[in-house]
């Protein structure tokens, strides 16, 4: 989602279309009005089955990779949660999520954008979005379709954090709140920039990290990191599994955990490439990259553990291939495809000593390893990108956008400067979702109560929650 879409007002609305000279120079253009024959049939096909492909990330790929990981008894309660939060969440996308991500904010433009389009007012088959990259458009209603996936993965990665100890009515009302307060700042922070719907005289009309020069080809800062604390925060305020580290509690079906895994692989391809918006060159950078980033992570972590452990697991191999993913997300449409194959490697190294190193001397419970893979992975991707970008190093699809963050400058480019933004970009995102995460599950939990009881957490959560079990054998 890195070249990001500004919306055209409603309606038919003139807009300012810009030439690739005026994406580059500035310069003034004249005043168009897109229509139909400006878009191109391609690009729409392609981003609609970009979008069918991330959905199929969160239900069935990360609904069984889950489901899979945890203990029989509550496996359906991970598949309930995951399901309702893409329902939940594509509601509020449509009802005020889309118009806070993308729309400006006024006087707090840098930080959230405002409700003209709430419940999509004004969003219809006539109105266009441009990306102002060689003179692209797409129907408004395509990138409001393919943003909206985005939203309803991201909370759902957070459960995997406290799978098998959260009450479900109280996660559903902390994912509205988290969306709202989290979620849509910060996609407005990193991927709105000055449209044609700009009005003289807003301050600050692009948001804050944006404006920093901080790049995000598909959701390093907004999706992983930011799933990835409040995972944390929420396994901190919920506390251990009863039973944790006293008690056995392995997988349930590592066959299903593969099978999601491999579907998230497949996916991803729409959630990395597909962030392209168009079907292009960059869009095979980023395909490819996000392929042999994740097979490179998938190989390392296997020879780690035939190294420490003396046999490579089928769960370390599904694990290693989701670092993979989430650290080439940042870097997808930027990095060669030699040097994703390294920050691949290098994250799955890193996520390896998270989860069996950091996790256990800290003693926090994250459950699937929300943190240590999702939040950690999508650190280096976020600082990585800044190393594998460089032009030095075979940094290549960077160089062919006509719109980048607002203080980026891809011909004076310097991997000090860059690896500091991105580090800035990281930083704000772990203290901004962190912290209203766990204020957020804090109070929640004070009011209504996170954690079931002790009874119903041993007898487990498909029964007790949902009247089911998964096997009737």
């Amino acid at each position: 989602m890195k070249r990001l879409i500004a919306p055209i007002a409603a309606g038919g609305a003139a807009l300012l279309a810009a030439a690739p000279a005026f994406a580059q120079t500035a310069a003034a253009a004249a005043p168009v009005v897109p229509t139909a024959e400006m878009v191109n049939k391609g690009d729409v096909a392609w981003m609609l089955f970009s979008s069918a492909l991330v959905l199929m990330m969160s239900v069935p790929a990360l609904a069984l990779f889950y489901g899979g990981l945890v203990r029989a008894k509550n496996m359906l309660s991970v598949l309930m949660q995951v399901l309702t939060i893409v329902c939940v969440a594509s509601l509020v996308w449509v009802g005020w999520g889309y118009s806070m991500a993308f729309t400006n904010g006024g006087a707090l433009n840098s930080f959230v954008g405002g409700f003209s389009k709430m419940f999509l007012k004004g969003v219809d088959a006539t109105t266009f979005a441009a990306t102002f990259t060689n003179g692209v458009y797409l129907p408004e209603l395509v990138f409001v379709i393919f943003q909206m996936t985005f939203a309803c993965i991201t909370p759902a990665l957070i459960v995997g954090a406290f799978a098998e100890r959260v009450k479900f009515t109280p996660l559903i009302i902390f994912t509205v709140i988290w969306l709202t307060l989290v979620y849509f700042p910060m996609a407005h922070m990193v991927w709105y920039w000055p449209g044609p719907d700009f009005q003289p005289g807003l301050p600050d009309d692009h948001g804050l990290l944006w404006g920093w020069g901080a790049l995000d080809f598909a959701g390093g800062t907004v999706v992983h990191i930011n799933a990835g604390i409040a995972g944390l925060a929420g396994c901190i305020v919920l506390g251990k599994r009863h039973g944790y580290k006293s008690e056995p509690m392995p997988p349930h079906s590592l066959v299903m955990t593969m099978i999601g895994a491999s579907l998230l692989w497949i996916g991803w391809f729409g959630f990395n490439a597909g962030s392209n918006l168009e079907a292009n060159a960059v869009t095979a950078v980023a395909f490819i990259n996000t392929f042999v980033a994740t097979a490179a992570a998938g190989v390392v972590w296997a020879v780690i553990e035939q190294i420490v452990h003396k046999k490579p697991s089928l769960l370390g191999g599904a694990t290693g291939v989701v670092a993979g993913l989430v650290a080439i997300t940042p870097a997808a449409g930027f990095a060669h495809p030699g040097t994703s194959i390294v920050l691949g490697a290098v994250a799955s190294i890193v996520c390896f000593f998270f989860v069996t190193t950091v996790k256990n001397k800290f003693g926090y419970d994250d459950t699937l390893d929300v943190f240590g893979v999702h939040c950690v992975g999508g650190i280096v991707g976020a600082i990585g990108t800044g190393i594998v970008a460089a032009p030095s190093l075979g940094g290549q699809g960077v160089f062919d956008y006509n719109v980048l963050p607002a203080a980026f400058d891809a011909s004076t480019y310097s991997i000090a400067t860059q690896v500091w933004t991105q580090v800035k970009a990281v930083a704000f995102t772990l203290l901004y979702s962190g912290l209203i995460s766990f204020v957020l599950f804090f109070v929640i939990d004070k009011v209504m109560g996170l954690r079931p009881s002790l009874e119903v957490e041993v007898e487990g959560l498909d029964i007790n929650e949902h009247g089911e079990r998964a096997y009737n054998l």
